[in-house]
């Protein structure tokens, strides 16, 4: 500990309108971050005074990111502006790096108050790229609206911020490093971690080990392919799957996290996970993975590469919790989806007889349902699923689910798949993002739209799609009452739903590099089969991304 305390200054500032934070914080291009004066500052400090002076005072806090460009600098001056602001002990993953899981984890482990995750998930990464900050509150989850109103508002007002910006730390070494501070009575202590072993002993007792590494590397071994994207989640892959679980090791790729994660798109999708996809392609493969930048979310594919989608893995995992051993032990009380998610959970649920919540987008709603013992397993359709183990979704432990079912029925991608829909039904699904909308382009349609289905001569009216033929049922703006503690939340995404439960929804994204809720993206779930295509990046400001339920 240096002997000569350190200075802690308060710096005036210029307040900024533009920080609302989003579904998942606050997202920006870089650029913001990086070069608008005191734009991290200001919101670090409004994050921090969110938080009551009475809890800040000693308190610890989590910090981890994804390793994108400027992380170094945002978590540097997340410790300096910790310490000057009262809070006790940081706990950060070495080198800076912790997935959203993690953190998560290491949050309800110790008991923090909560953690700051430096990242913009599954978008891209570098000078160009996007920046995000998100806050996660002390049950490991994401923040409530109240939390981010409170934010919102301070962000709005602010005037001046705390720091000690003498203060440094050494991310590469492990350990416990103490500071003195001006006008504190006790030493800041910051704690470098490893990134993976926290979160690997919850692992090791949620899943059967011996059997998932049986699979792996047993006679009959699960050839797998896993594709970390450059991002977090290299150390976790290379450390879980390959040294505990005994993968052979090049059967993960991409494993060195990049600032800009190589210059691809971070997202674990058909369209921007090429590589894995081409790979697979071959059938060499049983399993294939991809994941995010932050580890939070994940695809899955079969030999040949066999597509599932997010919303049918949902479904599957569900259908096969009693695989687990965590869940044999627990049981099931009950499942939850984003609205947007196709309703093939919703089948799991009436067979299984347990309660299926419909949420919002947003892993905060899931949050509260499984503090509360209503859910067990949830999900949503743009890659994320998990369980109470953490308060987040988690990419990483729903491939090992994965790996579990397969073990445990001896039965490939494919097989247990198509199982699936000939006991349960098959929804069919496809997803249009529309990206680098003009926001009040993406308002007044939305707008324009709910007036139109708001008509009451547009219920029962029919709409003619080749020989069928659509009867609308329902249509309205999504809202959810919460039923933990009542809260409301309104205008969540318009839905028209027609009387064969066919349904069109159209919803304006709350995790786009503009940081709020900039483009609208289109969701449609079909009982019919959509026409045969192969969704690809068609290209252009403006243009829709096609994710569709259809095998490769």
């Amino acid at each position: 500990m240096d002997t000569n305390p350190i200075p802690v200054l308060t710096v005036q500032t210029t307040p900024y309108d533009d920080q609302r934070p989003g579904t998942s914080g606050l997202r920006k291009k870089t650029a913001v971050f990086e070069s608008k004066r005191n734009y991290l500052q200001n919101y670090i400090q409004s994050v921090l005074s969110s938080i009551d002076l009475r809890d800040r005072q000693g308190c610890t806090m989590v910090v981890g990111s994804d390793g994108r460009y400027f992380s170094r600098t945002a978590t540097e001056v997340v410790v300096q502006m910790a310490a000057a602001n009262g809070i006790g002990r940081l706990v950060i993953g070495h080198n800076g790096i912790l997935s959203t899981p993690a953190v998560s984890c290491i949050i309800r482990k110790i008991k923090a108050i909560g953690g700051i995750i430096i990242t913009a998930s599954h978008n891209p990464g570098g000078p160009g790229g996007d920046f995000g900050i998100k806050f996660n509150v002390a049950n490991g989850g994401p923040s409530p609206d109240t939390v981010m109103e409170k934010i919102h508002q301070v962000s709005r007002t602010l005037e001046e911020f705390a720091i000690c910006p003498d203060l440094r730390i050494d991310l590469s070494r492990l350990g416990r490093q103490d500071f003195d501070l001006e006008n504190k009575f006790k030493p800041f202590r910051v704690e470098i971690v490893d990134s993976v072993e926290v979160y690997l002993n919850l692992l090791r007792g949620l899943f059967d080990f011996g059997a998932i590494k049986g699979l792996l590397s047993g006679p009959d071994q699960l050839k797998i392919r896993i594709d970390a994207m450059h991002g977090v989640m290299g150390p976790y892959v290379r450390r879980i799957l390959c040294d505990e679980l005994g993968a052979p090791a090049n059967s993960a790729v991409n494993c060195v996290p990049l600032e800009d994660f190589g210059g691809q798109h971070p997202n674990p999708t058909l369209t921007h996970a090429t590589g894995l996809v081409e790979s697979m392609k071959g059938g060499d493969f049983g399993l294939g993975a991809a994941f995010d930048a932050d580890g939070d979310r994940y695809m899955i594919l079969g030999q040949n590469g066999f597509f599932v989608n997010p919303s049918d893995s949902l479904a599957v995992l569900a259908a096969n919790l009693s695989c687990i051993p965590y869940f044999r032990q627990t049981g099931l009380h009950g499942l939850a989806r984003s609205m947007p998610t196709s309703t093939a959970l919703d089948r799991v649920a009436k067979a299984l007889k347990v309660t299926l919540y419909e949420t919002p987008t947003g892993w905060r709603f899931f949050g509260n349902l499984m503090d509360s013992g209503r859910c067990s397993l949830c999900g949503e359709e743009s890659s994320g699923t998990g369980s109470d183990h953490v308060r987040e979704k988690d990419g990483l432990w729903s491939v090992l689910a994965w790996l579990s079912i397969i073990a445990a029925r001896k039965q490939g991608v494919e097989e247990i798949v198509k199982e699936h829909w000939a006991k349960l039904g098959r929804n069919y699904y496809c997803r249009f993002d529309y990206e680098g909308v003009d926001p009040r382009a993406a308002y007044y349609l939305m707008r324009d739209l709910e007036a139109v289905i708001s008509d009451k001569a547009f219920i029962s009216q029919k709409f003619a799609v080749g020989n069928n033929v659509y009867s609308v049922e329902k249509a309205d703006n999504f809202e959810y009452i919460d039923p933990v503690d009542g809260s409301v939340t309104r205008n969540q995404g318009v839905r028209i739903i027609f009387t064969d439960m066919s349904r069109l929804i159209f919803r304006l994204s709350g995790t786009s590099g503009g940081g709020g809720s900039h483009h609208p993206n289109l969701r449609r779930e079909l009982r019919e089969r959509p026409r045969e295509a192969e969704p690809r990046d068609t290209g252009g400001p403006g243009a829709p991304h096609r994710h569709c339920a259809e095998d490769l």
